[in-house]
């Protein structure tokens, strides 16, 4: 069961209890995903939205967090008209002990051979 909004700017979040392994990695499947995914646990905050510069329409972004959001791997705010993002490393870490380390580090070891 997912969290209720609180109101229509408050956005829903998978509990812990409510995150699956294979959510999260379908959510990191695809490249634009893991991107945001890299750069969010690159930082030791949130980012918003418009800090992510990708190769795709402003729709397909929005898609893209949703998907991330939906799946328990980001948690996303809003700070004034900002939506903010935020890895859920501490929540992925206690349910995939490791999971998130090792595929951002295989992500990374891939763009070094330019796959």
């Amino acid at each position: 069961m997912t969290s209720p909004a609180v109101s229509s700017r408050d956005l829903p979040h998978p509990g812990c209890d409510e995150i699956r392994l294979e959510g999260v990695l379908h959510a990191l499947s695809d490249p634009m995903r893991l991107r945001i995914v890299s750069e969010l646990a690159a930082v030791s905050g949130e980012l918003s939205c418009s800090d992510f510069e990708l190769p795709v329409t402003k729709s397909t972004t929005t898609h893209h967090f949703r998907v991330l959001r939906e799946s328990g791997v980001i948690r996303q705010v809003y700070r004034g008209t900002a939506k903010m993002n935020g890895l859920r490393r501490d929540d992925l870490e206690g349910l995939f002990p490791g999971l998130l380390d090792a595929l951002l580090d295989a992500a990374g070891r891939q763009a070094v051979r330019g796959g």
